[in-house]
C-alpha cells in the first residue's frame, strides 16, 4: 500500500472516529436533555391540572371532556390525584389508566416528595401537592411524541451527515496528500536517473525547512560522499597500478637485458641483486595495502582487545632497529605514566603497523636516522611523539602530508610509495585517537593523543 493510500485512509479513519465520539456525544446528551425537559414538562403539567382542579369551578366531567379533545390532537398529558388516605378523587381517563398506581407507589411519593420514572415508553412523575392545609398525591404520565421524533430525526440526520462527511474528507485526504507528496514523487523520478556513471547528479532543493527538503539535502550530502568515495578509489586504483607497474618494468627490463647478452658472474649478480630489490619493494608495497584494507574494514569487524601501548611500542622499537641496523631510536617513557593509563581498547597488529610507519619515516628523512619517541600523560591525554631532525616539512606539503600516494619533492629521494602516513592516520583515527605533526625550524614532531578513559 502507497503512503498516500495510507495516509487518506489514517486521516479518514482518524475523522470517523473523531465524528463518531461527536455524533454520540451529542445525541445522547440530546436524549439525556429531552428526558429532562419532558419530566418538567410533566411536573408542570401535573400542577396545572391540580390547580385547575382544585382552584376552578369546572366539574369533572368538563376536565374529562377537555382531556378528551385535546388527546385527539396531542399526545396529552393523564392526570391522577390522590388524597392522602391514598383514594383517587381525579382521573383523566379512569378506563384508560397508564400508571395503575399501587399504594407502595403512592406510599414512596408521600415519602419522597417526588419520584420520576419510565413505564415502559411512557415518562411518569409523583409528587405531593399541598392545598387548603391537605396534602395529596398527584401522578402525570405521557409518551413524549415530539422529542422522540426530534431524536429519530437528530439520528438520522447524524447518519447521513456522518457518511457524507466522510467521503468528502476521503476525496479531500487524496487530494491533499497527492499534494503534498507531489515533491517526493519527482524526488522519486530524479533518483531513478541517478547511476553509477552520474552521481554528479543532485536532487532539486528549496528554501523550504520541511522533512522532505532535509531529506534531500541529506541524500545530497550523501551523494556528494559517494561521489568522493568512487572518486578516490580511481585514483586510488591509478596509483596502485603506477606503483606496481614501474618495478615490474625494472624487473623484465633487467631480466631482458640479462638474456640478451652474455655476462661475467658478478654482473649477473648485480642484476639479480636489482630484481631482488625491485621484488622487495614490491613486497613492501603488497604489504602496506594489505594493512591498509584492514584499516579500511568497518570497526565492527575489527577485534578489538586490552592493548598496552608500551609494549606495542617495544616491539615496534626492536622490530625497526633490527631490519635497519643504521636506524637510532630513543624510547622515553616518563615516570608520571601510570600503568593502567597505557592499557587501550584496540588491534595490537595494526597499532604496531602505525608505530612502524611513524618511527620508519622519523628515522627515513633524518640526516642521522635517529627517532626520539617520548610518552607523558595528563589526567585526561596519553601523548606519543616521534620527532626527528633534519630539514623541516614546509606548508604547502603539510597540508597534503595524509593523503594517498602523495610524495613531497624532498621525500622522491627515499624508497616510498606515500601510503604509510594515509594509513597510520586510518589507524589511529579507528582508535579514536588524534595524530598531528609539526615541522619548525630543524625538527619534526608527530604526536598521536589517545584519551584515558
Amino acid at each position: 500500500m502507497k503512503i498516500r493510500t495510507r495516509l487518506t485512509l489514517l486521516f479518514t479513519l482518524i475523522t470517523a472516529m473523531l465524528l463518531s465520539i461527536y455524533s454520540i456525544s451529542i445525541y445522547y446528551s440530546s436524549k439525556e436533555a429531552r428526558e429532562k425537559s419532558f419530566f418538567s414538562e410533566l411536573q408542570n403539567e401535573a400542577i396545572a391540572k391540580a390547580d385547575l382542579f382544585f382552584r376552578s369551578s369546572l366539574p369533572e366531567q368538563e376536565m374529562h371532556k377537555l382531556y378528551k379533545n385535546n388527546t385527539r390532537t396531542l399526545n396529552e398529558v393523564q392526570v391522577a390525584i390522590y388524597n392522602s388516605n391514598k383514594q383517587l378523587i381525579y382521573h383523566d381517563d379512569a378506563k384508560v389508566d397508564y400508571v395503575k398506581e399501587t399504594p407502595e407507589m403512592l406510599a414512596q411519593i408521600f415519602q419522597k416528595k417526588k419520584i420520576n420514572f419510565f413505564l415502559n415508553d411512557l415518562q411518569v412523575i409523583g409528587m405531593t401537592y399541598h392545598y387548603e392545609g391537605k396534602t395529596y398525591a398527584v401522578t402525570a404520565a405521557a409518551y413524549d411524541q415530539y422529542g422522540y421524533d426530534y431524536l429519530t430525526h437528530l439520528l438520522t440526520i447524524s447518519i447521513i451527515s456522518f457518511f457524507s462527511i466522510l467521503i468528502l474528507i476521503y476525496l479531500a485526504g487524496i487530494f491533499l496528500s497527492k499534494k503534498a507528496l507531489s515533491p517526493l514523487s519527482e524526488m522519486v523520478i530524479q533518483i531513478k536517473k541517478i547511476t553509477a556513471g552520474k552521481l554528479q547528479l543532485r536532487l532539486k532543493t528549496t528554501k523550504e525547512k520541511d522533512e522532505l527538503n532535509e531529506l534531500a539535502q541529506n541524500f545530497n550530502g550523501m551523494l556528494e560522499r559517494l561521489e568522493n568515495s568512487f572518486d578516490s578509489q580511481k585514483h586510488f586504483v591509478s596509483n596502485i597500478s603506477h606503483e606496481l607497474r614501474t618495478p615490474l618494468s625494472a624487473i623484465i627490463t633487467e631480466l631482458e637485458l640479462a638474456s640478451e647478452k652474455d655476462k661475467t658472474k658478478e654482473e649477473y649478480r648485480e642484476t639479480i641483486q636489482y630484481a631482488l630489490d625491485d621484488a622487495r619493494n614490491m613486497v613492501k608495497l603488497s604489504n602496506s595495502l594489505m594493512d591498509l584494507a584492514k584499516a579500511s574494514y568497518d570497526p565492527n569487524e575489527i577485534s578489538f582487545s586490552e592493548v598496552r601501548l608500551d609494549e606495542v611500542l617495544l616491539e615496534s622499537y626492536t622490530k625497526i632497529t633490527k631490519e635497519n641496523s643504521g636506524y637510532k631510536v630513543s624510547l622515553n617513557i616518563e615516570d608520571s605514566v601510570e600503568e593502567h593509563q597505557l592499557i587501550i581498547q584496540g588491534n595490537e597488529y595494526l597499532l604496531q603497523v602505525a608505530f612502524n610507519n611513524l618511527i620508519d619515516n622519523a628515522c627515513k628523512y633524518s640526516p642521522e636516522h635517529t627517532c626520539l619517541i617520548d610518552v607523558n600523560t595528563n589526567s585526561k591525554i596519553l601523548t606519543m611523539r616521534f620527532t626527528n631532525t633534519g630539514n623541516s616539512i614546509n606548508k604547502e606539503d603539510l597540508q597534503h602530508i595524509f593523503e594517498p600516494f602523495y610524495r613531497s619533492e624532498t621525500s622522491r629521494q627515499e624508497k616510498g610509495h606515500g601510503i604509510g602516513l594515509f594509513l597510520t592516520q586510518k589507524i589511529i583515527l579507528l582508535h579514536n585517537a588524534k595524530i598531528t605533526v609539526l615541522s619548525e625550524g630543524n625538527e619534526t614532531i608527530f604526536a598521536v593523543i589517545f584519551d584515558i578513559v
